[in-house]
């Protein structure tokens, strides 16, 4: 393969599809330790979810790329694929941390060691919210509440946001009315989790739930902020397709997607840190019984 014939945009899309590789490298080397290591269904159903969020905004970015010069209604239904796996991940997220507690709402199921614990909430929510409440199945409920508002609300708009635009009725008041609903839902939702963190942060240690929460909120930031960072600059005329190497239509939504490809490399690596197989492969257990010989 002679790289010097190449141009700017096929050098582009051999190495985004490099990353792309890279990145399904990883993660299914992680998937198949937790598939070998079965022993927590419902904690491992979970993280495999969760894992494969990287690989998923790799591939859909790449196609992308792939058909640059789609239509908007395409690039939406693109985003809209990667939005609304990301509504699903932060849920399943939210239901990880309740399973290593030990924590069914559904069943009613709150351990009494944990009941009565004070929340402390911080501006704009202490307009709706106390300052402070005490834990209990009502306030836990009330979290799953703020997660899954997001897992509802985000295909209902992708579906709206699709349809007007190939109705053609989709004007950029809308597109930006749209947007600050979704974000205000997103951080509501990415909210309650931080608040569940630092209510169980001593209970929650062992098992890293900042390394993994990390992975999910940076995959949520990067792709979100960077995307409404390029708009603008686009916008604006900034950024513009003949001052750029990629000399295509939708300069802000391709140089979204070779991002992405190359952020989704980084975090399926953070991910073989934070959902390390060693939980369930045993190889803690026997670290703590060495640990204790040792004592």
């Amino acid at each position: 393969m002679d790289f010097s014939t190449m141009d700017r945009g096929q050098l582009t899309l051999l190495g985004s599809a490099g990353c792309v590789m890279l990145t399904m490298h990883f993660t299914v080397q992680l998937l198949s330790q937790h598939l070998f290591y079965w022993k927590n269904p419902k904690e491992q159903k979970a993280i495999i979810i969760i894992i494969l969020m990287a690989p998923l905004y790799a591939i859909d970015s790449f196609v992308g790329l792939l058909d640059i010069q789609g239509s908007k209604a395409f690039f939406m239904l693109l985003d809209s694929i990667k939005e609304c796996y990301e509504a699903l991940v932060i849920a399943k997220f939210l239901a990880l941390m309740y399973s290593y507690l030990n924590i069914s709402i559904s069943k009613g199921i709150v351990p009494d060691e944990i009941k009565g614990r004070e929340i402390h909430h911080s501006f704009p929510m202490t307009l709706f919210q106390p300052h402070t409440v005490r834990l209990n199945h009502q306030t836990l409920k009330l979290l799953k509440y703020w997660t899954w508002q997001f897992v509802v609300i985000r295909p209902v708009f992708s579906v709206l946001m699709i349809t007007l635009q190939v109705l053609g009725v989709y004007p950029s008041w809308l597109s930006w009315t749209f947007t600050i609903i979704l974000n205000v839902s997103v951080s509501l939702a990415l909210y309650s989790l931080v608040v569940f963190y630092h209510v169980f942060a001593k209970e929650l240690e062992p098992h890293k739930p900042l390394a993994k929460f990390m992975c999910i909120k940076g995959i949520v930031f990067f792709c979100f902020w960077q995307g409404v960072v390029l708009k603008i600059l686009t916008a604006i005329g900034i950024i513009q397709s003949h001052h750029f190497w990629l000399d295509v239509e939708h300069i802000n939504e391709a140089i979204q997607n070779v991002l992405i490809c190359l952020e989704m490399v980084v975090f399926s690596v953070l991910q073989q840190y934070a959902y390390h197989v060693a939980p369930y492969s045993g190889d803690v257990e026997t670290k703590m019984r060495v640990n204790k010989k040792n004592e």
